[in-house]
Parts: C-alpha cells; sequence; structure tokens
C-alpha cells in the first residue's frame, strides 16, 4: 500500500511549526540551568540530547497541543514547548539503558554511555572492572534523564490545572515504557516466537511511549474534549505500531550510514521482533525447518557474521515476512488517518497529522 501524504505537494512540512530549532533551544537552557554535581554524567547526557535525533516524541506532543486548539507562538506556545522536552529527557533515558540492555556499541554513529565510560575506565588503569564500570556509569546517566524529565514538566510554567491534566497522560506513559522493556526482556529470556507477544511489546514500549502518549499529553495540556483525545490516541496506537515494525526492517535492512547502528544490528542482538516473529511463522506454515532453523540461530545468540545477516535478510524476503510487513504497516497507517475523520481538525493541524504518519511509518532511520 502507497501512502499518499495529506500535505500539499511543494509546500514546507506542514510539522514544521519552527518547533525543532525552539525544542533544542529549550533543551539546551534546561541542560544549562541543571545541577553540575556530576559532571561526567552531565556530559554524556547533554552528548547524547544534543547531537541530533528525530525529536519525534515532542513533535507529535506539539501537534496534539495543535490540534486542542494550543497556540503556535506567544507564552502559553513557549511554556508547551519547555514542557515538551520532558519528552526528550525521557528519550534519553531509554535510549541509555536501552543500550546497556542490548549492548550495542554505537548509537547515532557515536560509542554509546557504557561503551565510552569503560574506554575511560581502561584508558585510565583505574580500579575494578571496565564494563562492569561502563555499565553502571550509563545506568546512571539514564536514572539522571529520568529524574530531569519530571522537573521539567514541573518547571515548565504550566497553570496547576494544565499540570494536572498533563500528569494523567505522563504518569501512563512512563509505567507503559518500563513495562514494554520488561516484556521485551521477557520474550528474549522465554525464547517468545509469538506475533502477538511482539506486538503486544511494541504498543507498550513504541507505540503508547512515541505517539499516543505525546499526543495525549500535548492535548491534555491544552484541554482537549475527551472525543479528541480518544481520536488522538486511536491515530497514536496505530501509528506507534507501524513506527515499531518501520524499526524492525530498518534494524535488518538499514543502511550504517543513515541508522548510525551497524548493519544487521537486531540480528546480532537477537531482538524477538514482530518481523522475525512472522518469518518463523511462515517458515512453519511452508514446511522449512532449515529456514526456521537459521532464524532461531540468531534469536539463540549464536554467531551472527556478515554471511549469515546476508542469508536471514534473503530468507525474509524469500519466505514473504518482509511483503507481509509492509503490508501491516500500510494497513495500521491507513487505519490511523480514518480515526482522524472521526474529529474536527483545522486545516494545519490534519495535514501535519497526515504528514507526520507517513514521516513515521516510511523512512530510512
Amino acid at each position: 500500500m502507497t501512502l499518499v501524504s495529506r500535505a500539499r505537494p511543494g509546500t514546507r512540512p506542514a510539522f514544521d511549526d519552527g518547533l525543532l530549532p525552539r525544542l533544542h533551544g529549550e533543551l539546551e537552557a534546561f541542560l544549562a540551568r541543571a545541577p553540575d554535581l556530576a559532571p561526567d554524567l552531565t556530559d554524556a547526557l547533554a552528548r547524547l540530547l544534543l547531537s541530533g535525533g528525530k525529536r519525534v516524541r515532542p513533535t507529535f506532543a506539539w501537534w496534539g497541543w495543535r490540534a486542542a486548539g494550543g497556540p503556535v507562538d506567544g507564552s502559553r506556545a513557549d511554556v508547551a514547548v519547555r514542557a515538551l522536552i520532558a519528552l526528550e529527557l525521557l528519550q534519553g533515558c531509554a535510549l541509555v539503558h536501552d543500550d546497556v540492555m542490548d549492548r550495542s556499541a554505537t548509537r547515532r554513529g557515536r560509542p554509546t554511555a557504557h561503551v565510552a565510560f569503560a574506554a575511560r575506565h581502561h584508558r585510565g588503569r583505574w580500579a575494578g572492572d571496565s564494563r562492569h564500570y561502563g555499565d553502571s556509569a550509563a545506568v546512571l546517566v539514564g536514572d539522571l534523564a529520568l529524574a530531569w524529565a519530571d522537573d521539567a514538566l514541573v518547571t515548565a510554567g504550566l497553570d496547576g490545572a494544565a499540570l494536572a491534566r498533563a500528569w494523567v497522560p505522563w504518569q501512563a506513559m512512563r509505567t507503559e515504557m518500563i513495562a514494554g522493556q520488561h516484556l521485551d526482556l521477557l520474550a528474549g529470556a522465554r525464547r517468545e516466537e509469538s506475533l502477538e507477544k511482539a506486538l503486544t511489546v511494541a504498543r507498550l514500549k513504541t507505540a503508547a511511549y512515541t505517539v499516543e502518549r505525546p499526543l495525549h499529553l500535548g492535548a491534555a495540556m491544552a484541554g482537549a474534549p475527551a472525543h479528541l483525545v480518544d481520536a488522538l490516541r486511536s491515530y497514536g496506537r496505530d501509528v506507534g505500531v507501524a513506527f515499531q515494525l518501520r524499526d524492525d526492517l530498518l534494524g535488518v535492512f538499514g543502511d550504517p550510514a543513515v541508522t548510525g547502528k551497524p548493519a544487521g544490528d537486531d540480528l546480532r542482538d537477537g531482538k524477538r521482533t514482530a518481523l522475525m516473529a512472522l518469518a518463523l511463522g511462515l517458515a512453519r506454515s511452508a514446511g522449512r525447518p532449515d529456514a526456521a532453523r537459521v532464524l532461531r540461530d540468531c534469536l539463540e545468540g549464536h554467531e551472527v557474521t556478515d554471511g549469515t545477516v546476508l542469508e536471514v535478510r534473503a530468507l525474509l524476503w524469500e519466505l514473504g515476512a518482509v511483503d507481509a510487513v509492509e503490508e501491516r504497516i500500510g494497513s495500521l497507517t491507513g487505519l490511523a488517518l480514518q480515526a482522524l475523520d472521526q474529529v474536527e481538525l483545522d486545516e494545519p493541524v490534519s495535514a501535519a497529522l497526515g504528514a507526520l504518519a507517513a514521516t513515521a511509518t516510511d523512512r530510512r532511520r
């Protein structure tokens, strides 16, 4: 299915609104004001947060804000942008902790926090085990980001009623994110091959945290009525799962020069993704124990060479798993756009959410 964006051809992206430089400026200002009691941790967090990133979560939150009538400019808009950097700090926590759990060596083309701390320990010939030190320091970086995420939201300047409304999705999102991460961890430990369970992880770990709750957060800050929140969350759930399915494909087929991660990174990590669950199901249906064995070897942590990556890529195409995932991405994105048709949205908001759905689900990184 080919997705047609609601954005008009030849125009600047509808979701531009000058948001990204505003977010970057507010994030820089927040980090500059933050207590510098542990400069090594602060510097590691700042390098991660200010070195790039798509700012997906605050962008969706901004358009939840705009969908509920939040202004583009003025003091209320400034407060909203300040509040939304909390999402980038929460993302910083998730990325650093995720990298430790996945033993990832690079993030955005640079050494991950635990790798950088371990290397510093090794160079300094400090006491103890370098890897343990690196992991421990990275966990603290993530903890600091989580604490500061709460600080950013609470001190942004929202009035009491807006903060109380925002706290409902914020509280839910943090719990859902951790629950999804735990289910992902369990899937590997239990050797899960269930597509349903892989999609549950995608809904909690990615959809709720990346799209659904950020939209809910922005809409709540602006005082959205319940029917609008429901429509935005429905759109967000479907776009969010499609976003994760695209991520599954990029984790196997992505270009390292674009993604900032080694080729076939998900295969080397043995990630129990919906893509791999689909492929295993298709291998069983096709009576291909040879194909299932190759796929399971990756998931079981067997050595994954460049040759293995090429073999698995070929199998995923051959079994029809790639086409099945692409079809599901298209279907979910279509359902998301249908949810928006149930509510009245101003043209800039409708165009932006349509364009964001296309950007989130049809991307190269």
